[in-house]
This record gives structure tokens, sequence and C-alpha cells, in this order.
């Protein structure tokens, strides 16, 4: 795997200009609460959301909430996977706003301080369609937030080597989420859609 110097060294001085406007309009991390005690979660644009169910288990923690306002989405269900600093999500559509990938997998940071979890976005994701295909977005947002100084190599590396490990895993268990991670102990429980 190359090093993050190696990256930075690899981007051409005279970048396209989508990718300069990439790197002048790069956001923060996206930070999360999951506040299991107060039963909400506060989303990245910092609104205090009342989750339906929260289940702690020996390796994450799940939550599902509706996801009020939202013009395509109306439920959330996730699984936090502190071992594997991913957050694996199932989304609910509105009718007629229906997309067909199955899950939403973000790599991330995961902390927990007693009964409050915080995830940390590193700005990689992967959509998988089961049985079928994955898309690992995002790596465009992952550069320009090591070049404006979001993010440092250190995190970097990590979310790079968290979406190789999903990658492999995914299509060596034929693109299928419990498939991968049944064998590690982690076995995901979704409600029914």
């Amino acid at each position: 795997m190359a090093s993050m110097s190696a990256i930075r060294d690899a981007v051409p001085l005279s970048a396209p200009r989508e990718n300069v406007e990439a790197v002048r309009h790069i956001h923060r991390p996206k930070v999360e609460v999951f506040d299991t005690e107060a039963g909400t979660n506060t989303d990245p644009k910092g609104f205090v959301r009342a989750v339906d169910e929260y289940r702690m288990t020996d390796f994450g923690l799940y939550m599902a909430r509706a996801m009020p306002g939202h013009p395509r989405m109306r439920y959330m269900v996730s699984w936090l996977l502190p071992d594997l600093g991913l957050r694996v999500n199932d989304w609910r559509w509105h009718p007629g706003h229906e997309e067909e990938l199955d899950f939403y997998v973000d790599v991330v940071d995961i902390e927990r301080d007693g009964p409050t979890w915080h995830t940390r976005d590193l700005y990689l994701d992967v959509t998988v369609y089961t049985g079928r295909r994955l898309e690992v977005l995002d790596t465009d947002e992952l550069l320009a937030a090591v070049l404006a100084g979001l993010i440092d190599a250190d995190a970097a590396q990590r979310a790079l080597e968290r979406v190789n490990r999903t990658v492999d895993g995914l299509a060596s268990h034929g693109y299928d989420v419990g498939e991968w991670l049944a064998p590690q102990g982690i076995h995901l429980t979704w409600p029914p859609k």
C-alpha cells in the first residue's frame, strides 16, 4: 500500500479545476453521537434525533430511527462495528425514491464512553449490491481532506486499510455482508422492510 506522502507526491501541481474545487469545498469529518441512555442520535448537522431502538452486543451497537424531513429516506437501521471501523447501514426509502443498493457501509473511527458512542467519518464508503457487486465511494474526498489538512496521514491510512479489507472480504463472500461477517462472529439482524 502506498504511503500518504507518496499519494501527496502523486497529486499533480496543476490539478483539474473540479479537483481544486473539491479541495476548496471539502467538509470536515462528519461526527455523530449515539446516546444509548438518552435514546438519541445527534446527526452530523447537530440535529438530535429520537432513536426507536438501541441494542448493544459484544461486537457492536444497533440503532434504528426515523429520518424526519429527509426527501428520499424515511428510516435508517445501522450497526456500529468498532473492531472493523465500520458502520453498516440499511436505509428504508420513501415510495418512488427506492435505490438499488442493499447496504451502505461507512468507514469510521468509533469510540465509546459509557453509554455514549461517537463516530468520526473517514470519508470512504462502500455501497453493496448483494450477490452482484460493490462500489467504493469518495476516494476524491479522502484525498482532498488530506491535502486540506482535515485528516492526518494515520487516519487516511486506517481508512484505506479498512476499505481494502472490506472490499476483499465482500468480494470473497459473494458480495454478501452477512456471509462475510458471520465467520468473524458478527451476526447482524435487520427488521423486515
